[in-house]
């Protein structure tokens, strides 16, 4: 009789899950130490006295950091930490100053913020494509001889050093723009609603936590006409603690301008009490980021296609009433499309509204001929 040897179930750690979205990253950036100035006297013949013409030091290599639109994680800089820019180069005689150093430029995705990784201090936002900033700034080079000649100094043998470049240990944190972020427990059909609605194509499954790193998705609305909607792992009771997967990208809806919670509708199990499991997910939030808790938010009730027509006003309502919702309510079917252009129109209408709303008024210009 033969034997069959089963391997043990291999458990995967949070961290192999996050590698195919990195949004934290710890790096070390160094510019370069400016060059030091050269002491030399020209020595040429007939001229016994020819003067100093040491030269001054190159600068150190300034660090800039770069808006790159075409990246959307940071896992280049989980296995890569340290980023040096070289000195400058030293002076030399003949009046020859020394050559900087060469800039380094490190490309990161839109939506990164920067702290120090020591005092906490938030430094730097990298809000649009293309923007550059200055992480760590080169020494200036040291003066040569030649800059003390004087009428009464006339062969100097002064120099200074180079001044040391910027050294910065940086935290650096991906918190995606999006319009729209998407809010919900496990298996909701959060998934199933962004593929429905937008160019987004998650992994959907029956079983909960499918979604193991945000997925932005453009929702087009008419020509020219579109948003950025996320996705994002379903968040349980104890999110805030550390519970799930969740936690780790609720940082990602801070920028978001509108909230969907959805809501999985579906009466498979009557000993659930989904409103209770609503309020657990909206205490999870505000326990978090109560800013995050008071931005707008839109309750959206799911898989409506499994209700009888009849019973689903009673069931709305008694939801509604219950969970004590006082923002816009939809009803739809992610899985059959119900529902989900009027959705997406008024997600559109209210987004437009806001940025109208957020643009300073025109001056009123009056042209008097004298």
């Amino acid at each position: 009789m033969g034997f069959f040897v089963c391997k043990p179930t291999r458990v995967y750690p949070i961290e192999e899950f996050r590698l195919k979205f990195v949004d934290e990253a710890l790096i070390d950036v160094s510019a370069g130490d400016g060059g030091a100035g050269c002491v030399s006297f020209r020595h040429e013949k007939y001229k016994e006295f020819g003067g100093p013409n040491g030269g001054d030091g190159g600068r150190g290599g300034h660090v800039f950091a770069v808006a790159d639109a075409n990246l959307n994680t940071l896992v280049d800089y989980r296995f890569s930490r340290r980023h040096d820019a070289p000195r400058g180069q030293h002076g030399m005689g003949s009046d020859m100053f020394g050559v900087a150093g060469a800039d380094i430029t490190l490309k990161m995705p839109v939506g990164t913020l920067i702290t120090d990784a020591q005092t906490g201090e938030s430094l730097f936002e990298l809000l649009e494509p293309g923007q550059v900033i200055t992480l760590a700034k080169g020494g200036d080079g040291g003066f040569g001889n030649m800059r003390y000649k004087s009428a009464i100094n006339r062969a100097p043998r002064q120099k200074t050093p180079g001044w040391p470049g910027q050294k910065r240990s940086l935290k650096l944190e991906l918190k995606v723009l999006a319009d729209v972020g998407l809010l919900g427990l496990p298996n909701a059909g959060k998934s199933t609603l962004i593929t429905a609605i937008s160019n987004a194509r998650p992994r959907i499954a029956d079983y909960p936590f499918t979604t193991l790193h945000p997925h932005l998705g453009v929702v087009r609305v008419g020509p020219e006409q579109s948003f950025v909607v996320a996705d994002l792992p379903g968040l349980i009771e104890g999110a805030s603690d550390g519970a799930g997967l969740g936690h780790l990208f609720l940082r990602h809806l801070q920028r978001t301008r509108l909230l969907l919670h959805v809501v999985d509708m579906a009466p498979f199990d009557d000993t659930v009490d989904n409103v209770a499991q609503a309020k657990a997910l909206l205490g999870e939030i505000q326990k978090y980021d109560p800013a995050l808790y008071d931005k707008p938010r839109w309750l959206v009730l799911n898989k409506l296609d499994m209700v009888a027509t009849d019973e689903r006003s009673a069931l709305v309502g008694d939801f509604v009433s219950r969970l004590g919702h006082q923002g816009p309510v939809f009803e739809i079917s992610a899985l059959s499309h119900e529902g989900c252009e009027l959705l997406v129109k008024t997600i559109y209408k209210h987004l437009s509204d806001q940025h109208q709303l957020a643009q300073p008024e025109a001056a009123d210009v009056r042209f008097e001929i004298a």
